[in-house]
């Protein structure tokens, strides 16, 4: 795991003994006392640059970020003046720390890919791009308060708030910077956000189509263009050995071959990804830092599932059209077949500890065996459904600008999309009606409605008749807040806490923005702090995953589409295939931007089935159930009951299953991460799971 850290003390008096005698282990020290900045963890050269206008005025860049020496100059200078979107405007994915005398930013992104956390210490502030860390250094207990809301609302930020899995440290939320002046912090964002009262100017469709085409082609460009300049941070790893081909290279640093890939099973952003790297002018195989040879074609991978059967059909014709694509001269394709060891819910025992919990940890090997077949960058199309679709709730969003109509094709596509039935003719009409009472509903109603539903532990959508799918998943999508799919297997005193959380946010005073817009950001967060644990869990050594459709300037560019265009059926496919088009990306094969819901469906049920031992076995005496937020029997039921076919949120069972996976490898670990002689003497939750105090 690779992390930044640093803190900043009190403006009188020298450097507090803590800060003297304590550093963080495997650092490098970017700059020193009295606010000193650390790099942690297998950085690579070209990741990590500095710019320095004089001893108290620089800025530091970490990740992938397509600017020259020059504009990271100018952001500096614009910085220094209070301009904090400027650090933020760059292609690529990265995280931006400036300095102008004793005032420190951090400048978090819009999705929350890439997080920044606090904590108090030592009479000031310190900060990190990972929670653990902060964790350790004020030796913090687990905060089961939060573990509560993150499985009873998970997408809802009023429960979860700026909290952490861990006492005292706290999160920046997505599209803010934290602000250190002598030890004193100041979260503010630095985006402008419409009011509900006054809707965002929305851009024309085709020049909107255009901006979200140019930012994926920067963002794919930034990651392949080689570095323009020194880095100037020495210490770091020193990147491959001149003379050494990329199989020797391979084998030398025990990582998969330096070069570029991307994925062609998992949809269609993807592919799109796949197809806009081999297509940009240059050498596809050179990334940032890697020398590799001029002509290195593309690594293209697909997943074969050889044991879902449920998906036979969607899986063949997925490596139909993955083969149609990878004909192009400049791909090389790969098929990673797996079996039973590669299903979700596979290989929980082992693994690596997240800074979070999160969903993906039960998917982490599945993905991991795909990802070890890839090259050392590899892109990755997360983020794209979340960036590109139009949630639900927009539906409200449409009607508040009276724009009736456009209602009218995504309501009727919901109508078949659970195939024909008696309550199919009713379907547009009742879509509608569920807009029309959001778009009338406040939000502090709507948000105390939600604290209610928790009390009464009301999980399911009676509107539709028929039982869950994807018209009732819409209509309980229409809501300011709802309680997620793991809610309804929380103890009741669980339920009361987040409950009172909904209840004090419902009363705080808040920018009112639309229901939608807030919904869908929200959503955005959720998915992008998951991406984040999925990149830790499923780690191959020497790699860096690449989500472009996560970084900040495709956020901004998908922003601007109009919300007509978002809640029209098939929008994200055409969307992309309009963007390929506008690079000149024009034969694509049949069937493309094809969903794969059925087939990640299917895996995850056969996974479930196979694995249900397993996973009976470690809810024997859950950690979840110590801390007072599950029955170990009821999960235990509802998991043979799952397992054998019966229709329950999957994804809620994904959530638990995940987080106690998380809990057992969090209080099994050994060390901390600093050393020194002021080194905390416990590391973080040291003395156990403490059961909750409702």
């Amino acid at each position: 795991m690779r992390w930044l850290v640093g803190w900043s003390s009190t403006a009188s008096g020298p450097v507090p003994p803590e800060g003297r005698a304590i550093q963080p282990v495997g650092a490098h020290l970017l700059w020193a006392d009295p606010d000193p900045l650390w790099a942690v963890g297998d950085w690579r050269p070209d990741e990590v640059r500095v710019v320095q206008a004089d001893p108290f005025t620089r800025l530091a860049v970490f990740g992938c970020c397509g600017a020259s020496d020059e504009e990271l100059r100018v952001g500096l200078f614009a910085a220094r003046g209070g301009a904090l979107r400027h650090l933020t405007a760059w292609p690529g994915s990265y995280t931006a720390v400036a300095q102008v005398g004793r005032r420190v930013t951090i400048a978090g992104d819009l999705a929350g890919a890439r997080p920044v956390f606090h904590t108090d210490w030592a009479g000031g502030t310190a900060y990190a791009t990972a929670a653990l860390p902060l964790a350790d250094l004020i030796e913090a207990q687990l905060d089961v308060s939060h573990l509560g809301a993150l499985l009873a609302c998970p997408d809802s930020p009023e429960a979860v708030g700026e909290s952490t899995p861990y006492r005292g440290v706290r999160r920046v939320p997505p599209g803010h910077a934290l602000i250190l002046r002598d030890g004193a912090r100041d979260v503010t964002g630095y985006e402008p956000t419409a009011s509900l009262a006054v809707a965002a100017p929305q851009l024309d469709q085709d020049k909107a189509v255009d901006g979200v085409r140019d930012a994926l082609v920067e963002a794919v460009r930034a990651r392949l263009t080689a570095p323009r300049h020194a880095p100037e941070t020495g210490g770091l790893d020193p990147g491959p050995v001149p003379g050494m081909g990329p199989a020797e290279r391979r084998a030398a640093r025990g990582g998969p071959a330096p070069g570029i890939g991307a994925d062609l099973s998992g949809g269609s952003a993807s592919a799109t990804l796949a197809l806009l790297a081999a297509g940009l002018p240059g050498m596809p195989g050179t990334l940032l830092g890697h020398g590799t040879e001029a002509g290195e074609r593309l690594l293209a991978v697909t997943f074969n599932d050889l044991a879902t059967a449920g998906g036979a059909r969607v899986r063949e014709a997925e490596l139909e059209r993955a083969g149609t694509i990878a004909a192009n001269p400049r791909l090389h394709h790969v098929v990673v077949a797996a079996g039973e060891e590669a299903l979700p819910y596979a290989a929980l025992d082992s693994g690596a500890l997240t800074d979070e919990p999160g969903p993906s940890l039960v998917i982490a090997e599945r993905h991991r065996r795909r990802l070890a077949a890839g090259s050392a960058d590899h892109f990755v199309g997360h983020g794209a459904r979340q960036v590109l679709d139009a949630h639900p709730a927009r539906l409200a969003d449409l009607l508040l600008d009276r724009r009736r109509r456009h209602l009218l094709r995504p309501a009727t596509a919901l109508a078949k999309a659970d195939g024909p039935s008696a309550h199919s003719f009713f379907v547009p009409f009742t879509v509608y009606r569920a807009a029309r009472r959001l778009a009338r509903t406040s939000y502090r109603e709507g948000v105390e409605e939600a604290a209610a539903r928790l009390l009464e532990r009301r999980f399911t959508d009676d509107q539709v008749p028929g039982g869950p799918g994807a018209v009732s998943a819409s209509l309980a999508a229409l809501t300011w807040c709802r309680p997620g799919p793991a809610a309804r297997w929380l103890t009741g005193e669980a339920l009361a806490e987040v409950s009172v959380r909904l209840v004090e946010a419902a009363v705080r005073p808040v920018l009112l923005r639309r229901p939608g817009e807030r919904r869908a950001d929200a959503a955005l967060a959720r998915y992008a702090a998951d991406h984040r644990v999925f990149e830790q869990a499923a780690e191959v050594r020497s790699q860096r995953l690449h989500a472009p459709f996560l970084d900040n300037q495709v956020v901004r560019a998908c922003r601007a589409l109009p919300e007509a265009l978002r809640v029209q059926p098939g929008a994200r496919a055409a969307v992309l295939r309009a963007v390929l088009d506008g690079t000149g990306i024009r034969d694509l094969p049949t069937g493309w931007g094809a969903t794969s819901h059925a087939a990640h469906t299917a895996a995850v049920r056969t996974g479930m089935r196979t694995w249900v031992g397993d996973l009976l076995a470690l809810f024997d005496a859950p950690l979840l159930a110590d801390a007072g937020l599950i029955e170990a029997r009821v999960v235990r039921k509802a998991l043979r009951a799952a397992s054998q076919g019966e229709r329950l949120p999957l994804d809620g069972l994904a959530e638990l299953v995940s987080t106690e996976v998380w809990l057992r490898r969090l209080v099994s670990r050994r060390g901390t991460c600093w050393t020194g002689t002021a080194a905390p003497r416990q590391r973080a939750v040291a003395g156990g799971v403490p059961r909750p105090s409702l």
